[in-house]
């Protein structure tokens, strides 16, 4: 009962988040700032059957052998809850992200008419890009639920752990949670190829099968909906070749060339007022002159293509955010932060210091 007080609070209070440990008091993060929630301090017991209640005694066994686990928590009339529970000073503590229960529109999320007409490709790759909390399942929920109203197919969706529920429309939807109905990202998409799906959307590509699997599913005639994190369209391209094994990334890249779609990247800003979230986007649309840039490797220069393919529906980071500085929603001040940090990953890029996915090789993973 005590849980579900604090939760439902903090949603009724507008928190995206929620941090409760032993000894100090519930917080919760509200457009990016972290503040108490109250003032009375938690105890390691109350702790303990908190953690219990959210994932019942076979899962928090498994949490007592490993000291962390990821899991979901539904409280009627409340919402849903990503949760993580670890451990921090041999004491438990938990994160629990909240999800908002019903579908947001492109309008309501602020996103450019292009992202719905991706929505309607029939096959290829789409990529949802941004650093964590940027509202990349969101997005995906969001596409997901206008092909869900507009086309009559199978959609698989593959998520870890599942966030939104989606009700059949004129699609017929398969959620599908990692830990839960599958063991892990690459297995769940190698099986979904096998379960007549029309579009999969993958909540994470977290290694190379998983990118490798979800490019060949994106060839063969499904739309595959993805995220990464990642801050741009142009390393977004980059960290998905550098992954493979130098002497397979130029047959990557052809592949990449191919299929790849669009790649949205996004961040959330608070706004003037500080009581509500706003969406910044960079979109990349493949035409065929970033198809050529992406098939020679020249991902240096994807962002003016970007720049100049407004015509297609591409839409620059920094144009994004002088339309949010047009409309009174947040300071002028975004934009030289985003040209001082394009100077410092230009810089990062150049000294080697970004680290990006190394290949794994399947003996290596045995091991």
């Amino acid at each position: 009962m005590q849980l579900d007080h604090l939760l439902k609070t903090a949603v009724d209070k507008g928190a995206s988040d929620v941090h409760l440990s032993a000894l100090t008091p519930p917080i919760i993060r509200i457009n990016t700032r972290l503040v108490k929630l109250n003032d009375e301090l938690l105890h390691r017991e109350e702790l303990e059957q908190m953690a219990l209640c959210i994932l019942g005694l076979d899962n928090y066994k498994t949490f007592d052998d490993q000291g962390e686990i990821d899991t979901s928590y539904h409280i009627d009339g409340v919402g849903n809850f990503r949760v993580n529970i670890y451990r921090h000073r041999g004491m438990i503590a938990i994160a629990a992200r909240i999800i908002k229960t019903e579908i947001p529109t492109l309008e309501y999320l602020g996103l450019p008419e292009t992202v719905g007409a991706l929505a309607r490709y029939p096959s290829g790759l789409i990529l949802v890009t941004g650093p964590t909390g940027s509202g990349k399942s969101t997005t995906l929920a969001c596409m997901v639920d206008i092909i869900n109203r507009e086309r009559a197919c199978h959609i698989v969706t593959l998520e870890d752990p599942i966030e939104y529920i989606h009700q059949n429309k004129m699609s017929y939807i398969t959620q599908r949670e990692i830990g839960m109905d599958s063991q892990d990202f690459n297995l769940a998409l190698r099986s979904s190829l096998r379960q007549d799906p029309d579009v999969i959307m993958i909540g994470e590509l977290r290694d190379l099968e998983t990118i490798a699997t979800a490019i060949t599913a994106a060839e063969t005639g499904h739309l595959v909906l993805a995220t990464l994190h990642t801050i741009n369209a142009a390393q977004t391209v980059e960290r998905m070749v550098d992954v493979f094994p130098s002497y397979q990334q130029q047959q990557v890249r052809i592949q990449l060339a191919n299929c790849l779609r669009a790649v949205i990247s996004q961040r959330l800003l608070p706004n003037k007022d500080n009581n509500r979230m706003v969406v910044a986007t960079e979109l990349m649309v493949c035409t065929s002159a970033i198809r050529n840039l992406i098939r020679e490797g020249k991902y240096h220069q994807i962002p003016n293509a970007i720049f100049t393919g407004t015509k297609f529906g591409m839409l620059t980071m920094e144009a994004s955010l002088q339309n949010l500085i047009d409309l009174d929603l947040i300071d002028a001040g975004y934009i030289k932060q985003e040209k001082n940090e394009d100077t410092h990953l230009m810089d990062a890029l150049s000294s080697g210091s970004v680290p990006v996915i190394k290949p794994v090789s399947r003996s290596a993973k045995r091991k």
